[in-house]
């Protein structure tokens, strides 16, 4: 309040309310609430998309979520990420179609309906809810019946639908829920049964019988990219046995070949050893056991005997792999009978096979694992299945029968080493994969499947991988592209229930007659009737279509698979509009999409299944020519940890509510920090001390700016009017602070033009703190406490146009508080405004932001030398000298501006900081040592000997020489450090080319004026203190020190100015006002009794009638 004029008190009656000011104490929740019921009330989304129904579209896809869990922390982030961006869009002018999605087919639904089944069951039958589930999923869904099951499959997926369109509402995310798509709904069904009929006439879509990985618990396969997002680190035993050779004419020795395997259930199913036709392989012999020798790659040799091994081992010779191939050996474990077909116990060459790990002999087992099926195909191996589809060994092999494979391992290792073929067991951590659903360890199964042929199209998917403005770019380049680029065939049909039914039918007489229904149309062709109004696409409604073979022999029949779900989001670009069947001008204009955004475990996710899909289908789509990919631009998000920087999960129990987040903190404030905290790109530390200090903070700060500074004084009388001095005639400061908006308004826009979500909240946040707060309203707060002059005027204009920008630049990042402010300012939903002014509304003044730049550097080096010479800024100083890079002139008139700042009577522009300091070269033995050697110490000696012009010459990066032993020796600036001391009682400071030197000296004139000031802020502390609003006016009364008494009287009239005081009561004048009992009749406000630099102060105030 210092510098309040008393006009401005005494015209007090004028306020009116023209710029509401929120309370101080106000929560930003409870203001985001009334916002959202004025939001709804005035339909404000539905009126921003009616707004730009005409303009050109920038399209949005959302990627669909399941809606049977709760939404958490990192939904908030990720939907924030979308929010932004399209509320940008929307403001820069385009239509943002936000089409909401639900996700509501798959495994995620039906996990949780089994698990109400699996409690109804336990409670029926008095037992435990774990023993239920032991049963396995699938023989409780056939109990209760595919059609009930399904039932309540569709019933769950809208279980927590509520939690997210109101947690989708409460963080300001704008979308279409009443009109979306769901994956479940008819109309989508069978547009994706189109896209798998047109996919299976460009071959693309075939069964086929392959390696494929499998979980157990779900009894279904699961597709590579699925596999990929559910590998977790676990301990696994890791084996090494010994095999027999069966002797061949000639040998009389015990030969064995060592083999390594990480998966001892699988040699149940052994059939055949592999090794590299062109590895070296050792066969060596035990010092003291010579009547045996054992096999393995020579490479190996030290990692698995030992580094000492030659201590306790002889070669007895080398071969290469090729040699060993077609030897017989015993396998491990004999409790399967070998089928009739199928060679067997045989030794097979393999180019997969390295020495890198294990014994460089891999144990093959056909039945489990890709390569071993491939390589079973090259050579005609046996095929030993012993686990059933629940993942356990078959009734009828020994010690495991009926046992999960990873848990039988152990009793495997027992009877490995009973057999005397086990050579060393031990445990070892790796990454192995899980079902993504349920937790389950995978196996790899040699199963019958349907897949579609991406192999087919992995050039064409990386080509359009390319043309993809990926956020971050090494997402594509790297994680993804390197993921098609080692893509392999889609399995694409799952042996479950809940799901897109797959639209294949088969004959059951001739399978290879096939035939793929693209639409509701053609099955009811087929089967030569209409289909019923309230058909169901669903199991085990659609199984009941069927019609005889046009073969004449046979009937066809769906086969009994369902779909992957990511077949289902990934179609939602067409699907979601019935396309083919309708809206083909619909998917035409907004096909493909200009921008999606997911976390980064959608790039083998949703980002894969959109263009595989788009891909596959080519020209079948608009716009899908050539090397088109689904989606123009992606932003990437990662995870958000907890405040110590681990994953959260509900077993830590550091799982974040972001109900109560948002309550503590507000929406604005969480989207802030998560998008400025660090790129999204990158995992962040989610701590709510930081959402304070950070974007809290600066949500405060511009609360205040508007609250605080202009409202609060713009209320006494201001407006926008003609009154309002132009930009031109401004003062320096205003035109320089709209200069930098302008600046600002630019980057901002252009960052998130370019996905720079973080770097964009950050160039605002500091423009608010730094431009605006800490040097445009401090040095300007004094033009704020009057309305009526030029000077005034032009502060409040340049205030409000700074504020409504700024406003509108937040908005994408904290769409509340920005629009709060903007009514306020604007009378106008932010959410309607144009993001950026026309060209004609902006200001630019490259020259003088230049020039502002250098006085802030020459302010902050003057704060610098004030903390050398230890003297407060209140206290004024006379003289403070200044040198820039090049010419001083644009700062002359900017030097108030800094004389002010830094409280000095005098600034003075100098062409150098030379005369004010002097130099000292100290040698900098490191680098003469390497030039000079034997000659360092003479040379240092010479250094220090340097004249005074020297040492300048060094300083300003030029070369000396000093003479040693001589000859004249070049002397560098990198040779010397050069020390600045300051000549005389001026403080220097420099960097960069700008230098200050500031006077210390304090005459009485200067320490009486400082002492002044120092009353000016104790009685303004005292006002706050006092509750006194900023028109009220006071009497003042001082007392103590006869120093600080004398001050008062001579600065009075200063001192009655600037705190708004009718009269000053000093000393002696002052005794029967504010501390006698008995004194005036008024409450009078006092201060404890304290001092200035020692000397003992009392003041008290007293509000004075008007």
């Amino acid at each position: 309040m210092t510098g309040m004029s008393t006009s401005l008190a005494s015209d007090s009656d004028r306020m009116t309310a023209s710029y509401p000011v929120p309370p101080a104490d106000q929560r930003a929740h409870d203001l985001e609430q009334s916002l959202l019921a004025q939001w709804r009330t005035e339909s404000l989304f539905a009126r921003l998309q009616a707004a730009r129904a005409g303009a050109t579209p920038w399209v949005f896809f959302e990627g669909p979520p399941t809606a049977n869990g709760r939404p958490g922390i990192h939904h908030v982030f990720a939907r924030t990420i979308k929010d932004l961006f399209c509320r940008h869009r929307a403001m820069q002018g385009y239509f943002v179609p936000r089409k909401a999605g639900w996700d509501t087919h798959g495994l995620p639904v039906e996990i949780e309906v089994e698990k109400e089944l699996q409690r109804e069951k336990a409670a029926r039958d008095g037992v435990d809810a774990a023993d239920v589930a032991k049963l396995g999923g699938k023989q409780l869904i056939e109990e209760t019946g595919v059609a009930e099951f399904n039932r309540r499959c569709r019933e769950s997926v809208w279980k927590y639908r509520g939690d997210w369109e109101s947690m989708s509402e409460r963080i300001g995310y704008w979308l279409d829920y009443d009109t979306p798509y769901v994956t479940y709904e008819n109309d989508y069904v069978e547009s994706v049964w189109w896209a798998l009929a047109t996919l299976h006439a460009k071959g693309l879509l075939v069964k086929g019988h392959k390696i494929l990985p499998y979980c157990a618990r779900c009894g279904t396969a699961l597709s590579s990219h699925e596999v990929a997002q559910g590998y977790e680190d676990v301990e696994d035993p890791s084996v090494y046995v010994a095999l027999d050779l069966v002797p061949v004419a000639g040998e009389t020795d015990r030969r064995r070949i060592l083999v390594w395997t990480t998966t001892p259930w699988t040699l149940v199913s052994n059939t055949a050893l592999a090794v590299h036709p062109t590895l070296v392989y050792a066969e060596l012999r035990k010092k003291s056991a010579p009547d045996w020798t054992i096999l393995l790659a020579e490479a190996r040799v030290p990692a698995v005997l030992g580094g000492d091994w030659a201590d306790r081992w002889d070669v007895v010779r080398t071969v290469t792999g090729d040699a060993l191939v077609g030897r017989r050996y015993t396998r491990p474990l004999d409790w399967v009978a070998y089928p009739e077909q199928g060679a067997h116990e045989v030794i097979v060459a393999e180019e997969f096979v390295s020495a890198e790990d294990g014994s460089g002999v891999v144990h093959m087992a056909p039945a489990f694992g890709a390569d071993d099926y491939a390589a079973g195909q090259r050579h005609g191996l046996a095929f030993l299945q012993p686990v059933t589809a629940r993942g356990e060994f078959a009734d009828g092999i020994p010690l495991v029968a009926g046992r999960f494979v990873k848990d039988a391992d152990p009793l495997i290792v027992e009877e490995l080493e009973r057999r005397g073929v086990l050579w060393k067991a031990q445990k070892f951590m790796h990454a192995y994969p899980h079902c993504w659903r349920c937790d389950t360890p995978l196996l790899y199964y040699a199963r019958e499947g349907w897949f579609i042929r991406t192999t087919a199209v992995r050039d064409a998917m990386l080509a359009r991988n390319a043309a993809v403005n990926w956020n971050p770019s090494e997402i594509g380049s790297g994680r993804f592209g390197e993921w098609l680029s080692n893509n392999v065939d889609w399995a694409i049909s799952r042996d479950r229930y809940w799901g897109t039914p797959l639209p294949v039918w088969v004959n059951d007489a001739d399978p290879s007659e096939i035939e793929v229904i693209g639409s509701y149309a053609q099955l009811a062709e087929r089967v030569g009737r209409a289909l019923p109004e309230d058909f169901d696409p669903h199991k085990p409604h659609v199984d009941a279509y069927t019609w005889p073979a046009p073969s004449g022999t046979g009937t066809m029949r769906r086969v009994p698979e369902v779909i992957d779900t990511w077949f289902d989001s990934g179609s939602m670009p067409f699907a979601q509009w019935h396309y083919p069947f309708e809206h083909r001008d619909v998917v035409a204009a907004q096909y493909p999409a200009d921008f999606i955004a997911e976390g980064v475990d959608q790039t083998r996710g949703w980002f894969y299944s959109l263009l595989a899909i788009a891909t596959g289908l080519g020209d079948a789509l608009p716009n899908n020519e050539g090397g088109a990919a689904p989606y123009r631009a992606v932003v990437v998000n990662d995870l958000v940890l907890d405040a110590s920087g681990q994953k959260m999960s509900k077993s830590r129990g550091n799982v974040v509510d972001p109900w109560q987040v948002l309550e503590r903190h507000g929406a604005d404030a969480v989207r802030l920090f998560l998008v400025a905290s660090s790129q999204v790109w990158t995992p962040r530390r989610f701590d709510e001390d930081a959402i304070r200090e950070t974007a809290g903070r600066f949500l405060l700060t511009l609360r205040n700016v508007y609250g605080g500074i202009f409202a609060q004084y713009a209320n006494f009388g201001w407006t926008p009017s003609s009154l309002d001095p132009t930009v031109a005639e401004r003062p320096a400061l205003d035109r320089w602070i709209l200069a930098r908006l302008t600046r600002v308004e630019g980057e901002v826009n252009a960052l998130l033009d370019g996905f720079d979500a973080t770097n964009a909240a950050k160039r605002l946040m500091q423009f608010v703190d730094d431009d605006v707060s800490k040097w445009y309203v401090r040095l300007s707060r004094a033009r704020f406490y009057d309305v009526d002059g030029d000077d005034n005027r032009a502060a409040f204009a340049t205030l409000h146009e700074v504020l409504a920008v700024t406003s509108r630049l937040l908005a994408p990042f904290a769409p509340f508080l920005s629009d709060w402010l903007h009514r306020a300012l604007t009378g106008e939903s932010v959410h309607l405004a144009s993001f950026v002014r026309d060209a004609s509304q902006r200001h630019t003044d490259d020259a003088l932001e230049e020039a502002m730049a250098s006085i802030r550097t020459l302010a902050g080096l003057g704060h610098a030398a004030r903390d050398v010479a230890d003297v407060r800024v209140r206290q004024p100083l006379p003289l403070l000298q200044c040198v820039v890079p090049g010419d001083a002139a644009a700062l002359e008139p900017l030097a108030p501006l800094l004389a002010a700042e830094l409280n000095v009577k005098r600034i003075e522009f100098v062409t150098s900081t030379d005369a004010l300091v002097t130099l000292e070269a100290k040698a900098n033995f490191r680098v003469l040592g390497k030039k000079f050697g034997g000659l360092t110490p003479k040379v240092a000696a010479a250094v220090a000997e340097l004249d005074e012009a020297a040492r300048r010459a060094l300083a300003h990066g030029e070369t000396v020489h000093v003479t040693v032993e001589g000859e004249a020796r070049p002397i560098t600036p990198e040779d010397v450090t050069i020390v600045r001391r300051a000549a005389g009682a001026a403080v220097v400071q420099e960097d960069a080319g700008h230098g200050v030197a500031l006077d210390p000296v304090i005459t009485p004139e200067l320490r009486a004026e400082g002492l002044a000031r120092e009353l000016v802020s104790r009685v303004q502390r005292l006002r706050r203190d006092a509750g006194l609003a900023v028109s009220d006016r006071i009497a003042l009364a001082v007392a103590g020190d006869p120093e600080l008494e004398d001050v008062a009287r001579q600065f009075a009239e200063h001192l009655a100015t600037e705190t708004l005081a009718t009269r000053v009561l000093v000393g002696q004048d002052a005794a029967g006002a504010p501390w006698p009992a008995g004194g005036e009749a008024v409450a009078w406000t006092a201060m404890p009794e304290g001092d200035v630099d020692g000397r003992p102060l009392r003041l008290a105030l007293t509000k004075e009638s008007a």
